[in-house]
């Protein structure tokens, strides 16, 4: 047995006493008397009285097993402020980077898939004050596009995760890409603001079924020591997709129209499309699916099961992505308001600014991608919380725009450093049978949490104006309120990242066949 004194000793070194206490006996023996001392807990000795006072064993034993649980429930939570292991060491990213051809043209249809959905997306963004003078509408009007799309992302990431882990994720990701360029191409023919609108709410449940699709497809074929570094590679493909819808953009209205952008911007998915013909399916979702047909269950009853067994998983998920969602749509969505409206920069400057942030997102989410191979998920998303928050003041205090740009720059570099940690975490946590739901749908119910970010920025901002006044007018004090939410939901990340558990390194595949390399 293991003595009381032993559990307190053992406090600082929570992964071999989870491991020793597997062995240890909570049942009192019959024979033992009423009245024992702790010391003797876990020895033949006979009863004593410790310095006079009787110690119930019932009650000796009610609070080792109170002991054990805390070690146990949350041991995981200790391991985080352990040194990384030794033995991990950290590898050359150069290495980490060659891939077969195979394992290379999968990943690249995926991150290619998420830019041009990016891509198409940040298309509305632009050309907001375009679609107002066409439609005779108010800029806000066309807003309401935006938010349309980000509310029905989550039904996407069901349907066609649902689908894509029955009957594989090849097809449905080809039939999501098709769709979404017809959307794209007709957008750009939209007479109305009513037409724009619905064809933009079908663009949304496109766009949330693409994500799931293309991370699952992705993480199963990767190796699981360079999920990180990829991991960071591909979530960054939508900020990649944000600056090619900016030079396009520059490139395209200004010398044609906006209906050009919409029209010229399906060349990307064409590619993608035709690229997503030649792929196989990973030997991950075959097993899976084998074990699925082999088992009595329903599919039906195989869902119910997962929920019983994950459903504490499931709720944390999605709570993780909505703080997640917070803080990227939270400083990204209102930063050009706020560099025009507050600190009355021209457009194209917050068109730099927006590059710039956007920049500092991909170094941020590749470098913290590699990282988190050696510290593990949750500890670099816990860094990335802690310095990207020391960085708030800089992002929205200084009137230089030089000082300003730096400001976007770093914390972009934090925000997305820790989402680069995310398609990798996810595909890890995610039960084997749903590893295409699982993500999609806990990603974009978070979005869906999320989507009012830059509402409450904007409305906060305006109700609380700067005291002085410009050319008689009141100015929104957006920085204030970016920051406040900024920072509380830094806060918020840090403490659920705590809290949370990983899987770094789980593999996907029962074994894997000599030949797969070859393919």
């Amino acid at each position: 047995m293991v003595s009381i004194n032993e559990a307190d000793s053992a406090a600082n070194n929570p992964r071999a006493f989870s491991e020793d206490i597997r062995s240890v006996s909570l049942t009192p023996s019959a024979n033992k008397a009423d009245f024992v001392d702790e010391a003797s807990i876990g020895s033949e000795k006979g009863p004593i009285v410790n310095e006079g006072i009787p110690v119930s064993q019932g009650q000796v034993h009610a609070t080792r097993r109170r002991r054990i649980w805390f070690q146990t429930t949350f041991s995981h939570v200790l391991e985080l402020f352990e040194r990384p292991d030794p033995r991990n060491k950290l590898k050359n990213p150069i290495g980490l980077l060659k891939l077969t051809p195979r394992q290379a043209f999968t990943f690249s249809v995926a991150c290619l898939g998420w830019m041009v959905d990016s891509l198409d997306f940040f298309c509305v963004t632009m050309t907001t004050t375009e679609l107002a003078e066409a439609f005779d509408k108010e800029p806000s009007d066309i807003t309401s596009a935006i938010t349309v799309t980000l509310m029905l992302r989550p039904i996407g990431a069901l349907l066609f995760g649902i689908i894509a882990d029955r009957y594989g994720r090849r097809i449905p990701l080809i039939v999501n890409l098709s769709l979404f360029t017809v959307i794209e191409l007709a957008s750009g023919f939209a007479q109305n603001l009513e037409t724009f609108i619905g064809l933009r709410a079908i663009y949304g449940i496109l766009m949330g079924g693409e994500w799931g699709l293309g991370n699952s497809l992705a993480m199963e074929v990767l190796p699981v020591e360079s999920r990180g570094i990829f991991s960071g590679i591909l979530q960054m493909s939508y900020s990649l997709g944000n600056l090619v819808a900016a030079m396009l953009y520059y490139a395209i209205v200004p010398n044609l129209n906006w209906r050009a952008l919409y029209w010229i911007s399906i060349i990307p998915a064409a590619i993608t499309i035709v690229m997503a013909l030649f792929l196989k399916e990973s030997e991950a979702w075959k097993q899976s699916r084998h074990q699925q047909r082999n088992s009595a269950r329903t599919y039906y009853q195989v869902v119910v099961d997962m929920l019983k067994q994950h459903w504490i998983r499931c709720i944390y998920a999605v709570i993780f992505m909505a703080a997640m969602n917070f803080l990227s749509h939270g400083s990204q969505d209102l930063y050009p308001t706020f560099l025009k409206k507050q600190h009355g920069f021209s457009p194209a400057q917050a068109t730099v600014g927006t590059v710039v942030g956007n920049l500092g997102a991909i170094v941020g989410g590749i470098f913290f991608g590699y990282i988190s191979e050696y510290l593990g998920r949750r500890r670099t998303i816990v860094i990335c919380a802690v310095i990207g928050a020391c960085f708030v003041p800089l992002w929205i205090l200084p009137n230089s725009f030089g000082v300003l740009l730096a400001g976007a720059f770093f914390i972009q570099v934090f925000v997305q450093g820790a989402w680069g940690v995310i398609p990798a975490y996810l595909a890890e946590i995610s039960p084997d049978n749903f590893r295409a739901t699982f993500p999609g749908l806990s990603y974009q119910l978070g979005n869906l949490i999320s989507a009012s970010a830059s509402q409450i920025e904007a409305t906060m901002g305006e109700k609380n104006p700067l005291p002085e006044l410009r050319d008689g007018e009141t100015v929104p004090n957006y920085g204030r309120v970016q920051g406040i939410l900024i920072g509380i939901i830094f806060c918020c990340v840090l403490v659920l990242a705590v809290f949370g558990r990983e899987e770094k390194g789980k593999q996907f595949e029962v074994k894997k066949k000599p030949d797969d390399d070859d393919d």
